[in-house]
């Protein structure tokens, strides 16, 4: 079993800055990768001035180095590499006034002992597409989903809601956040399409388009699609996303060249990166 995947940021037609930051690990150590599978996730900065930006970067970049240098299974890995990056953003604003109040969300999906794990805070998502059927992975942790859920709105009126986009977690908010991590793997199955993308995608596509555009197209071809299909319905947001498709695998004659750029964040801002290097501000560079 092999995990083919692409990953896409977009800043919209709005906002000039984005803040979102997104990360697809595959290591290329063989041991490595056998062991401890691949990494993707998307975190969704916020803040303004540049601060959302940071702390999703550090998010992003404190969870990637962690789930690959601890020990342990899987969820706990998980727990105890938000909590780390959580702590980092928190240090950081409090050292860096101008950053006080930056936070982001986080979806995380771990590909491991033929399993997809789960780790995530906000309301970014994670969608399972198998059979035509999109599911819904990750839970939205806003004020509109609490209120749907305790049958104060229906969800067409958290739809229209003006409260939205109000998130009761984020990493870099409180110290007291609880994540989601998904106490068992979901078993993956050939054929299988996982979707991690930011509100910015969600919030402007429904869901029965993603599933089909994800369904038809290959991981990169969707991601474009997807984009367009956010930016078609207004753009005003920043929107990230990543496919990532179970295949069969097939044996590898060479590595493949990275699809990926690398951003660039404060040096203050994150512990000192390894080899590997920082996380990916796109997967489609231009050029």
């Amino acid at each position: 079993m092999q995990i083919i995947g692409a990953m896409r940021t977009d800043p919209g037609l709005v906002r000039e800055l984005n803040e979102d930051t997104i990360a697809w690990v595959k290591p290329q150590d063989k041991a490595i990768a056998d062991s401890r599978g691949s990494l993707a996730l998307v975190a969704d900065g916020m803040g303004g001035h540049a601060a959302g930006e940071v702390a999703s970067a550090l998010a992003a970049d404190v969870i990637r180095r962690l789930y690959y240098d601890l020990d342990g299974p899987v969820p706990k890995v998980l727990a105890a590499a938000f909590t780390a990056a959580n702590r980092a953003i928190l240090e950081y604003a409090a050292e860096h006034p101008q950053c006080k109040g930056m936070g982001t969300t986080c979806t995380v999906l771990a590909f491991r002992d033929r399993k997809a794990w789960l780790g995530h805070i906000g309301d970014s998502r994670a969608y399972l597409l198998r059979g035509g059927e999109l599911v819904q992975l990750s839970e939205d942790q806003t004020l509109v989903a609490k209120l749907v859920s305790d049958g104060t709105l229906t969800q067409e009126q958290a739809d229209r809601s003006p409260m939205h986009n109000v998130i009761l977690q984020a990493l870099g908010t409180s110290r007291q956040m609880k994540p989601m991590i998904g106490a068992n793997g979901l078993p993956l199955e050939f054929g299988d399409v996982m979707v991690l993308c930011s509100d910015g995608v969600c919030g402007l596509v429904p869901d029965a388009k993603i599933a089909d555009i994800a369904g038809r197209l290959a991981p990169q071809e969707a991601c474009d699609a997807l984009i367009a299909a956010a930016l078609a319905a207004g753009g005003h947001d920043n929107a990230s996303l990543g496919i990532f498709s179970v295949a069969e695998a097939v044996e590898q004659k060479s590595a493949s060249e990275p699809t990926t750029r690398r951003i660039k964040i404060p040096i203050e801002a994150a512990p000192k990166s390894d080899a590997d290097g920082r996380p990916d501000r796109a997967a489609n560079p231009p050029g």
